[in-house]
């Protein structure tokens, strides 16, 4: 059994929190985005970006911790969008009928200049 990490980092750019995942979200690795995305919460973030360009497998564990952290912000006036996931991820977001859900786009929004 191979063991797939999920490395998760967080910046800001653009006015944007983006939380950026990659390896595979799953049950056992779910609880590493769902931490950065509750300290990104936690600190009052309006704006939150998910960059799945990254990411390869996702599993119903990792659809509910965006769904939840997306409900969160959702209730208190925030916006929560998913970045760049790959046909495979995006596939499951279609499937499971969330891509209505979730505002999806193709890439995070760029850097300016520093």
């Amino acid at each position: 059994m191979r063991l797939v990490e999920l490395n998760v980092s967080t910046s800001s750019q653009e006015g944007h929190a983006v939380v950026t995942a990659t390896g595979e979200l799953d049950l056992y690795t779910a609880p590493r985005l769902q931490t950065a995305l509750a300290t990104v919460l936690h600190d009052r973030a309006v704006s939150v970006v998910v960059d799945l360009s990254g990411v390869e497998f996702c599993d119903s564990t990792g659809m509910n911790v965006l769904l939840g952290a997306m409900k969160r912000l959702n209730d208190r006036g925030g916006s929560f969008e998913l970045a760049g996931p790959r046909p495979s991820v995006r596939r499951i977001f279609q499937v499971t009928g969330l891509d209505t859900v979730f505002t999806i786009t193709d890439g995070v929004p760029a850097a300016g200049p520093r």
